[in-house]
């Protein structure tokens, strides 16, 4: 075996950056069990090589099951998605460590990871992309981003996952008012919070950092009334993807309260 070929390379992230290292390991961690829920060997390559302290983020169980979750909902609306339109640019915002470029591998025509620069230069640290996956190191709320797009009227869908609980209502305008002036077909996937988690809740993993949760909206319809240019195609709840960790939630997913307060994804659709 070559020399330093388990060369662990020091990350320094803090903050909402620090989230993608958690989320990685949360899906590495799935992976590695006897009956996986999700496989992404790739998260499991990169935490061998990431030199981190991973015991917050091994004790945050609540976490954990909400990445897995949300990557089991996830990548069965996208692959369905996909299935559907031929030759669609993904732009996928807050990427992060994200990993699902690669599994769904040839269900599109393009993919884009957007995200901070400081966020992109660790995942090029890692994950260094060609064709027909690109990287784009700007803010989802900076209107150039866009140039960087290979564009020809083709449809769109975007993803944002992981990131709206983190910004303001003024931030969700701007990066939906960008997405709307920039392309004609697009169809949004966005994780969204309820007020009530915003409030209430903390997440343990990432206590010691500046990642505080701060924003939320109960339903697609709350969403709509904010971005009024989108209309809402659907609406999941991540218990669904509960239901699949832990049976237990195929009972008390029923209860009206544990969907309202649980993330969803909503589809929302550019108004023509």
């Amino acid at each position: 075996m070559e020399a330093g070929k388990y060369m662990k390379e020091k990350v320094n992230v803090t903050g909402v950056p620090e989230t993608m290292v958690q989320t990685l390991y949360a899906r590495a961690k799935e992976t590695k069990k006897k009956n996986a829920k999700i496989r992404d060997e790739i998260a499991v390559e990169l935490v061998k090589k990431l030199d981190y302290d991973f015991s917050k983020a091994d004790k945050d169980k609540a976490m954990s099951c909400g990445v897995i979750a949300r990557t089991i909902v996830l990548d069965r609306m996208v692959r369905q998605y996909l299935e559907k339109h031929e030759n669609t640019v993904v732009v996928n915002i807050a990427c992060g460590l994200d990993t699902r470029c690669y599994r769904m591998k040839e269900k599109y025509l393009r993919w884009y990871n957007v995200d901070l620069p400081e966020t992109m230069k660790i995942r090029r640290q890692f994950l260094p992309e060609t064709g027909p996956i690109y990287q784009i190191a700007k803010s989802a709320m900076d209107d150039s981003y866009v140039d960087d797009i290979d564009y020809h009227g083709e449809n769109v869908l975007v993803i944002m996952e992981g990131l709206t609980m983190y910004l303001c209502e003024k931030d969700i305008r701007k990066i939906f008012s960008i997405i709307e002036k920039s392309f004609q077909k697009v169809t949004v996937m966005v994780e969204t919070m309820s007020p009530f988690v915003v409030k209430h809740v903390k997440e343990q993993s990432i206590e010691g950092s500046n990642a505080k949760f701060t924003w939320g909206v109960k339903n697609g319809t709350e969403l709509q009334k904010i971005v009024p240019n989108f209309s809402i195609l659907q609406e999941v709840s991540l218990v669904e993807g509960m239901k699949e960790l832990m049976p237990v939630y195929c009972v008390i997913g029923k209860i009206p309260a544990v969907r309202n307060i649980s993330n969803k994804i909503i589809v929302m659709e550019k108004r023509r």
